[in-house]
């Protein structure tokens, strides 16, 4: 089969290129590669590294750190109707470089929520990692999540906490400027919210693994964050989005004091504006990305994924120029939220109309980093040459 990108209403791609998929994670890894270790080795869990940040930060660990990886995600693989997520691609493609490397690269493929995977993913460990983990990355972006003690379902939901909010944002299907809307929440949707987006499913992983003695001296564990600047603060900090960011950082100063033991940390890392499967759906967001790009871009502080990872990393996770602000959150955000820059950013947007924003902004950038985020338009990969899916069948992760 010959495999394009189906764009669907509102900005989801429905089908993966699974050979562009390859490309992408063999790009960071040869950017990896390029660089410095920034620790000795280290064995790494990702719960949520099929994709994004995550996977950027099982690809930094590996090849940054000679860490062997442990990956938890919920993918699937090819159907009749399927190619498969991009993420099931992403493992398989990890797991077959590192492995060539001399690394070890274990996939599970399954509800990170649930205690039958927490107790699987231990089990592992055990076995095949000297029963010790030194490093946990919490990258999970879930819309829904069932409470293993309750066996509740809670849904999360994209609304404001100060009324119903109209914002314009970018339909990445027409390549256009639309309305969109925000719901006023209620304090039930805030509460589902933080159940599913907030840090309780962090603090279990965390206790689970110390209740069965893997975690080892000197270990750490962050959770990923954004913020967002004043132009989006309407939609994240004042949104439901916002109320279980604070719940997650509030859940890293307890974990960090039970950490205390094995001299080990716990923190929230604030990352920086990228394009990522769910910002598509966030109104005002992908016009803010679009002009926060061009700035960037222009003064030469633009970081793509693997680099922001790898920054924060050897910068501030293993290095000595670790950015705290008051909450003791780290801020690997710190460049997006220069003052100038943001000025700048400001000023851009200010002027957008759904005529000029392409010529103003760096639309072009940000629509890029969609596609890849599929394996789509990448150098070097021939979309015209169709694909052998019975062939792909064979390969697992």
């Amino acid at each position: 089969m010959i495999i394009k990108p189906e764009v669907m209403r509102g900005g989801l791609v429905k089908n993966p290129h699974p050979i562009g998929c390859k490309a992408v994670v063999e790009k960071q890894i040869n950017y990896m590669k390029k660089k410095s270790c920034f620790s000795d080795k280290k064995r790494a869990l990702i719960i949520g590294g099929s994709s994004g940040y995550g996977l950027a930060s099982r690809i930094a660990l590996a090849y940054g750190a000679y860490a062997d990886t442990i990956c938890i995600s919920f993918e699937s693989g090819i159907s009749d109707k399927r190619i498969g997520t991009a993420g099931w691609w992403n493992n398989i493609w990890f797991k077959e470089q590192a492995e060539k490397d001399g690394l070890i690269a274990k996939n599970i493929i399954g509800d990170a929520f649930s205690d039958e995977v927490k107790q699987q993913t231990i089990s592992l460990i055990k076995k095949t990692f000297d029963g010790k983990i030194d490093v946990v990355i919490y990258s999970l972006a879930s819309p829904r999540r069932t409470d293993p003690k309750t066996g509740i379902t809670h849904n999360s939901v994209l609304k404001s906490t100060i009324g119903e909010i109209s914002a314009p944002t970018l339909d990445l299907n027409k390549q256009t400027i639309v309305s969109g809307k925000m719901l006023e929440a209620t304090k039930h949707d805030i509460d589902e919210t933080i159940k599913v987006m907030g840090g309780e499913d962090w603090q279990l992983w965390i206790e689970a693994l110390k209740d069965a003695n893997v975690l080892a001296q000197n270990f750490k564990t962050t959770a990923y964050s954004y913020d967002g600047a004043d132009a989006t603060d309407a939609i994240y900090k004042k949104g439901t989005i916002g109320a279980a960011k604070r719940h997650l950082e509030k859940t890293a100063l307890e974990l960090n004091y039970m950490l205390q033991g094995i001299h080990g940390e716990a923190f929230v890392t604030v990352l920086k504006a990228l394009v990522t499967k769910a910002s598509a759906f966030i109104p005002l967001f992908p016009l803010y990305g679009c002009a926060l790009f061009k700035v960037m871009k222009q003064q030469g502080t633009h970081e793509n994924t693997i680099e922001q990872i790898d920054r924060f990393m050897r910068d501030m996770m293993y290095g000595n120029k670790r950015i705290i602000d008051e909450t003791q959150r780290v801020r690997s955000d710190n460049l997006e939220m220069d003052v100038n820059t943001q000025r700048l950013t400001n000023e851009i947007m200010a002027k957008m109309t759904a005529e000029n924003f392409k010529k103003i902004s760096d639309f072009d950038g940000f629509y890029q980093d969609f596609l890849e985020l599929n394996g789509f338009n990448i150098e070097g990969v021939d979309y015209n040459l169709a694909i052998d899916s019975e062939a792909l069948k064979t390969k697992q992760p």
